[in-house]
Order: structure tokens, then sequence, then C-alpha cells
């Protein structure tokens, strides 16, 4: 988990940014590391030649672009100091002769004193961006490193020799400090976490240049390359069997027909409460620039906006159990039943990180259920909503009791340095209370849909844990976006062969539709998405521009907020499609009343 932490001003901040780390449980081989060190590095990082071209080309406009060129490259210069070793001046007879778990650098000579000239030249001859007193720091810092980098940052190798074996041959390059004093001046935890600056961007880079600072916490000017070894790396990596290739995706031999609730149930489904806990602490774009990591490629506050319609996301200091606890209390508040009459609990998550016991039999638990006919937990990530109450449903028709169905996402902690996470994913929990009608009565639920699978690229298109992203949650945009226009259609095509609830000649029950909620996804994406295959965007509504997308629980967050502006002010015929990760697909056509909202 990687939480984020409110600094003495009260913003959010995202620790995991600032202070490279990379699980090394998640790697089998020495190329998947590598793979990762190239991406989060290298690919995006300048090198020297690339800097100096731009500076001789006059391609840098102003100052803040040659200080994030400048710190880009030195994270790339130690990116395995970073994520792999721990930097120790020590003394050499100190050095322990006959351990295999003690490692040292072996460098390239390099001289880099023209190039510096060059690029501090460059810089003086710019305008300052924002803050020239703040940007004349950061480059002080910078500068200091660069100047007295002696080695060529591409020689370092990943793994380092042992000291048994640096001694094979005496003429390789290692660190040598001709003085050292342990009480030189550095960064704490704090003074990197608790930096304020009225710009996002240079608040995000004062602190990579702490960072890059205490990587070097000495006199630089005192530190040379001495001869001590050449490099000899030894070892056998177990290579794991390779997984086998999916198979060719094939189509359903009949498709799978909408459940039209009234034609196939007995036991009439009636919505009776619908709660929300929403994350407590607002995350905005501009947070998001502020805490810019060494691996983001630059977007402004607008582009995000743009990009997704997203304003500004929620995240919650909770666990997910509490947030799902107390939209589970609100919902049996609000629905006025006791918790000995409930039948079944429902918990649909994808965050979940409570396997035993399952979340929906602790819920039980806390809520002082002593016995249900099922309460258990539902993978389907953004689509959790159609199949908890497509599940509902089903168990109505036993039980005969009210169903407490609760969706619940955490992804705050979850997302580490993927910046096309952090754009989109929000923190929030619902809940909801599915009892029988009473005799007579039509259903609430009217129509139910679930889908799931696809093409392998669009199962994977959302993956947590990844391992090759440090098991942080991974978005593939394109897939995404294929497997949405994919199901999305698929749904519309169900509405428009259904008639009419009411009869009309001529409509189908997308006419009947009021209103349609889709899972909060990217408004930007599904609005384009929906209007290619014929529907409004004035019938959409969307809340994710002030909460982000909570994944299963964003479609009853969404009723929720829509109750609350207005946008529902009697009972309305809602369309509600669903469609995430694991390729699953579904929707929910429901009558919303809005007496039943906490």
């Amino acid at each position: 988990m990687k939480p984020f932490v409110i600094n003495r001003y009260g913003r959010i901040v995202f620790p995991f940014n600032f202070f490279p780390e990379l699980d090394f449980s998640a790697f089998q081989t020495l190329e998947q590391f590598a793979a990762v060190i190239k991406r989060d590095f290298e690919e995006k990082a300048p090198n020297e030649t690339d800097i100096v071209q731009r500076v001789e080309s006059s391609g840098y406009k102003a100052r803040y672009e040659i200080l994030r060129d400048l710190a880009l490259h030195l994270f790339w210069v130690n990116r395995y100091a970073m994520t792999m070793y721990e930097k120790r001046p020590t003394r050499w007879r100190d050095v322990p002769r006959h351990r295999d778990d003690i490692f040292l650098p072996v460098f390239e000579a390099h001289d880099g004193s023209e190039m510096t000239a060059g690029i501090e030249g460059a810089y003086r001859r710019l305008p300052a961006t924002w803050d020239e007193g703040a940007e004349d720091k950061i480059c002080r810092i910078l500068l200091d490193i660069f100047r007295h980098k002696k080695w060529a940052g591409g020689e370092l190798p990943a793994i380092k020799p042992t000291v048994g074996e640096i001694f094979a041959n005496p003429k390789n390059l290692t660190f040598h400090l001709l003085a050292y004093d342990p009480d030189y001046p550095g960064y704490g935890y704090d003074d990197i976490i608790e930096f304020n600056h009225r710009v996002p961007e240079l608040e995000a880079l004062m602190r990579q240049t702490m960072i890059l600072h205490n990587q070097y916490r000495w006199d630089r000017s005192k530190l040379r390359l001495t001869e001590v070894g050449k490099l000899h790396v030894k070892g056998v990596h177990r290579v794991r069997p390779r997984r086998p290739l999916p198979a060719e995706s094939r189509r359903p031999v009949l498709p799978y027909p909408p459940v039209q609730v009234a034609s196939r149930f007995k036991v009439m489904p009636r919505l009776e409460a619908v709660a929300v806990y929403k994350g407590e602490r607002p995350c905005t774009n501009d947070d998001l620039i502020r805490n810019a990591a060494y691996c983001w490629s630059p977007m402004t506050v607008e582009e995000i906006r743009k990009k997704t319609g997203i304003e500004e996301r929620v995240y919650t200091e909770l666990d997910l159990d509490h947030m799902a606890l107390l939209a589970a209390q609100g919902a049996l508040a609000r629905s006025g039943h006791r918790p000995e009459e409930i039948g079944a609990v429902l918990f649909c998550s994808c965050t979940s990180v409570k396997m035993m016991p399952s979340l929906a039999t602790w819920l039980s638990g806390q809520l002082g259920v002593f016995q249900t006919h099922a309460s258990c937990d539902i993978v389907a990530a953004c689509a959790g909503l159609p199949y908890g109450l497509s599940e509902a449903v089903r168990l109505l028709q036993e039980v005969e009791r009210p169903i407490l169905v609760v969706c619940g996402e955490k992804f705050s902690d979850k997302i580490g340095t993927v910046r096309t996470s952090r754009m989109i994913f929000g923190d929030g929990a619902a809940a909801l209370v599915i009892a029988p009608a009473p005799a007579g009565a039509p259903p609430d639920v009217e129509v139910l849909q679930t889908y799931a699978s696809g093409p392998m690229s669009e199962v994977d298109s959302i993956i947590w844990p990844n391992p090759e992203f440090d098991n942080n949650i991974t978005v593939y945009g394109p897939e995404v976006r294929a497997l949405v226009k994919r199901y999305l259609g698929q749904m519309l095509g169900e509405l428009r062969a259904l008639p009419h609830p009411e009869g009309k000649a001529g409509a189908s029950l997308l006419d009947a539709v009021d209103l349609v909620v889709p899972h909060q996804a990217n408004k930007t994406m599904v609005v384009s998405i929906a209007e290619a295959a014929g529907v409004a965007a004035e019938r959409l509504y969307f809340n994710i521009d002030k909460v982000g997308n909570t994944s299963s629980a964003s479609i009853p967050i969404a009723l929720h907020d829509a109750v609350r502006e207005g946008v529902i002010t009697r009972p309305l015929r809602i369309f509600a499609p669903g469609f995430g990760a694991g390729a699953v697909g579904g929707y929910a056509v429901l009558r919303v009343d809005p007496a039943v909202i906490a």
C-alpha cells in the first residue's frame, strides 16, 4: 500500500512519488527489472547530449524547462542506487572483505565540466518561469550535483560486484571520498513532505531536488574515482516456466439475453435505501501537478481536465472496511430495517485487501447480523453494481427478506507513481437495501444484464496488483476504450430491442429511459463513445469532475449526487451501465425515487 499523507499546510502529498522504491518480489528475471528501469527512468529522461543539443539550438524557452530536464537526468543517473542500494560512506579498512552481501559501485570516468558550463550559461540567459529565487536555489543544487558527476551514468550496472569480485582487477573505478562529514547538511523526511510553494510544478521539482541532494550527502568537490577492480557479475537466475499463450477469443454460441425481472422472477425487488460515503480529502489537479513524480510525463491542470473530465477526485484516510460500514449503516437507517431482518449481505469491490474473513461477512458481524443466508464478496470491478443487483434479485427469491448490497473502493493507496491511474481514481462507498416489493407492485429493478471476458488485451486492460508497475494499479487506455465501446454498443442494442414499458408503438425501452447514469470511468471517453452510438450527451449525468472514478461505487454515488443536485426530483427510470477490469460489463434499468436517497 502507498498511502498519501496530509502535510501541515493541509495539502495531499504522495511520499512514494518522491522516495523511489521497487518491490523486488514482483520481478522474476533481471530482464523484467531492466524493462521497468528503462520505462520509469531512461525513457522519461534526457541524456547529457540531449540537454546540450537543446541548449545549443535555443530549445529551452524558460528556466523551469532546463531544471526539469536536469532533474530527470539525475534521477536516471541514480536509478539503481535509489531503488536497490543504500549509499553509506565507509572507510576502506572497515569494509568487510569476506561477505557476499556488500557491493561496490563501478564507474567509467567522465568529464562534464564543459557541459555544465554550457548548461549554466543557458540557464542564466533564460527568463525566470515563476519564481526567480526558488528556481535559482534548485539550479544551484542540481548544477552542483551535475558538475561533480565524474562518471558516465550509462555505464552503471544494475548488479554491482561484491568486494571479493571487485578485487579481480584493480583498474576499475569506484567512489573515493577525500573527506567525509557525517553531519553534512541534508533534507529530512519532514523537510521534503512539508515543503510548500504556490506553484505546483516548483513544489514537486524542489522535493525531487532535495532527494537528489541527499543522494550525495557530502562535499561533492572532494569526491574522486579510484581504481579498485573489474566488474564480474556471477550467479544463476532461476527462470519460471512461461505462462501459456491465451486461446483464440471466440464469441458465445448464442447471445445472453437481458433479464426482464417482472417476467423472470416471482418476488419483485424494491429499492428502499441508498447511502454513500465519499472520501473526505479532495485531491485536485493542482495537487497532482505539485506531486509530479520523477517518472511522470508532464501534463497541465487543463490537459488532465480535458482528457478525463475530472477537476478533483476524493481520497479517504479511513480503511475500505470502515468506509463500507459507514455506508451500510446509513442505508440500514434510511430503510428502517433492523439487522436481524437482513437476509444477505453482498460486498462488491476490486480493491479489498481483506481476504479472510470476506468483507461481506465482516460487515455482517459489525452490523450485528447474527446470521444471513449468504454474505460474500463479488469482484466485478466497475460493473460491481449490476453484478451485485443481479445476485441480490436472485437471492431475494430464496430469502424473501431485505438484501444489503455494498459497493466500496479505496484506490488512493494502490496507485504509486502511475500517473494515468492517479488522474482517474478516487475513494468511496455506497450501500443499497433491496427488499421484496408489496404484492402486485412493479419492480424497481426492471432489467439486468452482466457480461465478462473478451480478447485478453481487454481482459488485462486494468490490472492490480501489476508486477510490471511495482504491483500498483495500471490502466492501459486504448484497451479500456475498446472494451467500453464494445460493451456500450451491445447494451444500447439490447435496450433498443426491448419493448417500451408502456407499450408505445415504434418505441423501445431506451426511449423510455429518463436519465443515463453511467459508471464514472472517464467523462471525455464515455461521452464520445455514447454520442457515436446515438445517445446525446444531455441524457447522461456525471459527477466524476468532483469525485473521480470510484469503480463499483461510482453509479450509486452518482445517483446520490444527482438527487442532491436536483437532477432527479421525482421517480425516474434510470439506465445504469458499468464496464471495466476483466472486461466485465453490465447494466441495470432502475426506477429511482429521490425519497430513498439518504
